[in-house]
């Protein structure tokens, strides 16, 4: 019995130890150039998988781009704001892999990776061995969105069709 429990422990232990670290929450992407906010996303978990969501975007001088934008490179021409953009990430163990990440401007996907690092997101959209990150660090103040956002609770993940 006690190696059965210590077994059990051991197991538990490895389990969390070979987890990716919990990316949930809303996440700003910063301008590389500029220092800016470009967006506000959040990143939620359903049936195991994540998934990334644009909440608010803003326009290169960092003011707040029009709500109703549409991209007109996703099926059906869905406004950025609501646009699920990131999908399918699996824990990986360190990281969060295996998925997909859309640059909703030009309609191109690629393969993503993320994972924390100094309690920043670190986001990479790759094409094979080749890519780049980006930081997007917490939102700590909700009182910085527009009053008109609404944060999901319990979203569905819609996936685009990029035409």
């Amino acid at each position: 019995m006690k190696k059965i429990l210590l077994l059990v422990m051991v197991l538990s232990l490895s389990a969390s130890i070979f987890s990716a670290e919990k990316i949930t929450g809303l996440w700003k992407s910063i301008d590389d150039t500029t220092g800016l906010v470009k967006s506000v996303s959040i990143i939620y978990e359903k049936s195991g998988k994540v998934y990334g969501r644009l909440l608010v975007t803003y326009e290169d001088d960092g003011s707040l781009s029009d709500p109703n934008l549409k991209t007109t490179q996703v099926v059906g021409e869905p406004t950025y704001t609501g646009l699920d953009f990131i999908w399918d990430m699996t824990d990986s163990g360190k990281k969060w892999s295996k998925g997909k990440i859309l640059d909703p401007l030009p309609g191109k996907i690629y393969s993503c990776d993320m994972w924390i690092e100094g309690g920043n997101l670190i986001v990479r959209g790759k094409i094979g061995p080749f890519g780049r990150s980006q930081t997007w660090v917490p939102v700590t103040d909700l009182s910085t969105l527009p009053e008109w956002v609404v944060i999901p609770t319990n979203p569905t993940p819609k996936i685009p069709k990029v035409k």
